[in-house]
């Protein structure tokens, strides 16, 4: 439930902001300020959330985490208005909107918070109301850089002001603020501590699910590859009875044979499925590629069984670390990935291989080798990320992480196309063709080597080298 326009003008009289200087700004997520300021009455934290049914603007006690890396609307704030003084801090009518009027130096600023449910947003603009940013640009009202926001116009007047809503009682001691923070904390919808710990087991606990489920795969692959000392012995015994030769046997039109010989390793008689069409010796190296493909399998599949079970055990420890923290903003960050220290752990503290650029908000990733590569698929990609690679020369796979509900603008694709042309054996004709899809229509070639992949729903691109590009590609390297 957000506030209402009562509880706002309530909240606004105790904080008395007139005056205050803005000592600290931080966007904490995409949709969360976090305000330090100085007054009359010493530092107070103002926290202002444009989410969904929890819109508000209040102090609040709890700690405020950091976002894990800069965003955009916070890093604007912090160059215009931090270290400037609050004039005022006025709601508008009955319209849930706060106008904070800030002056630094020379410049005045006006700074809004339309607390609606509907159409949340924070606007931060020039005195005569044109807009520098908005925290949620949105074109179809116009609230994008160099429009104008002048909600003064159409607000409610005192006298129009609607009498139905009430200030909420709610429990326990101190001012307004401290009682809305303490409900919010509690209570409040999608940011309140037992939501956020449902979805922390909602999560967890799927994910766990998904491990556990590739963990009983593996055991099965282990136990099928252990058995890979009889395909030796099938082989030894092949060329022991080197005489021997397949006979065919026609069965529903496919055409079978076998090796009949003695089982020197068990006893008795045994019959080894053969190729008819090759010799005795052929069908033993068969078998005894199949015991080293299936030998070097095992040690794979093991180190993979052992890594699943750590990530399950790490898993189960980062959970019963989410339902111990008391802090909702915090343990929002954790679940969003926002703790440089804590998204390790939900990653298991794997270091993702290969180069890594950074454009804007888009992330692209670098395989250098054939393991980088394979390494990349199995563990740090996943099915909606674009894959890229030139089109008949060896070469890097090329990565670009998905962002939710955002389709990959063009200069992102080009930057990554530029980068698996760059690092490739294509690199010195200047120009090349690619293919580019989603990681989900990629399948393993069959006995193939490590990281080969067969795409399917690919696109085209055709891409020439562009040394600018590169160069400032280079500077966004992480």
């Amino acid at each position: 439930m957000s506030l209402n326009w009562k509880e706002i003008d309530l909240v606004l009289s105790e904080l008395d902001l007139a005056g205050s200087q803005i000592q600290k700004v931080n966007q904490n997520s995409f949709d969360v300020l976090s305000f330090k300021v100085y007054g009359k009455s010493g530092e107070k934290t103002l926290l202002a959330v444009i989410q969904g049914s929890v819109c508000r603007l209040h102090e609040t006690f709890c700690a405020t985490p950091k976002s894990g890396k800069p965003l955009r609307f916070g890093e604007l704030l912090k160059s215009r208005i931090m270290n400037g003084r609050i004039e005022e801090a006025v709601q508008l009518g009955s319209d849930r909107i706060v106008r904070c009027a800030i002056r630094r130096g020379e410049h005045r600023y006006l700074l809004y918070f339309r607390l609606w449910s509907n159409a949340a947003n924070v606007l931060l603009c020039e005195s005569d109301g044109k807009i520098i940013d908005a925290m949620r640009r949105l074109p179809k009202r116009g609230e994008t850089c160099g429009g104008y926001y002048r909600p003064e116009e159409a607000v409610k007047t005192e006298k129009g002001r609607c009498d139905r809503y009430s200030v909420r009682e709610l429990e326990g001691e101190g001012s307004f603020n401290e009682k809305i923070d303490r409900w919010y904390a509690e209570e409040g919808a999608s940011l309140s501590l037992e939501a956020l710990r449902a979805l922390a087991r909602q999560r967890t606990e799927g994910s766990v699910g998904r491990l556990e489920a590739a963990l009983a795969r593996l055991r099965e692959k282990e136990a099928a590859y252990s058995d890979a000392g009889r395909l030796k012995e099938y082989g030894d015994i092949i060329m022991a009875n080197i005489g021997a030769c397949p006979y065919g046997k026609e069965d529903g039109g496919q055409t079978e044979g076998w090796i009949e010989a003695e089982d020197f390793y068990s006893g008795g008689l045994i019959r080894i499925k053969a190729d008819p069409q090759k010799s005795a010796a052929e069908n033993a190296a068969f078998y005894y590629g199949r015991y080293r493909k299936a030998k070097s399998g095992l040690d794979e599949v093991r180190a993979e069984i052992a890594g699943t079970e750590a990530k399950i055990a790490r898993q189960k420890e980062l959970l019963a670390e989410l339902l111990n923290e008391t802090n909702p903003l915090r343990l929002q960050k954790l679940l969003t990935g926002g703790d440089g220290g804590k998204a390790a752990a939900k990653s298991g503290g794997r270091k993702r291989p290969g180069l890594a650029f950074r454009r804007g908000e888009w992330l692209i990733i670098v395989g250098r080798d054939a393991r980088e590569n394979d390494e990349l698929l199995r563990r740090h990609v996943k099915g909606n990320d674009l894959w890229l690679h030139v089109r008949d020369f060896a070469g890097s796979y090329v990565f670009i992480k998905q962002r939710p509900e955002k389709t990959v603008p063009l200069p992102v694709l080009l930057d990554a196309a530029n980068l698996a042309l760059f690092y490739s054996k294509g690199r010195n004709a200047g120009r090349g063709a690619l293919f580019y899809t989603q990681v989900k229509y990629l399948r393993r070639a069959k006995n193939g080597p490590k990281g080969l992949v067969i795409p399917t729903q690919e696109k085209n691109l055709d891409v020439t080298l562009d040394g600018r590009r590169l160069e400032e590609l280079e500077d966004c390297r992480e």
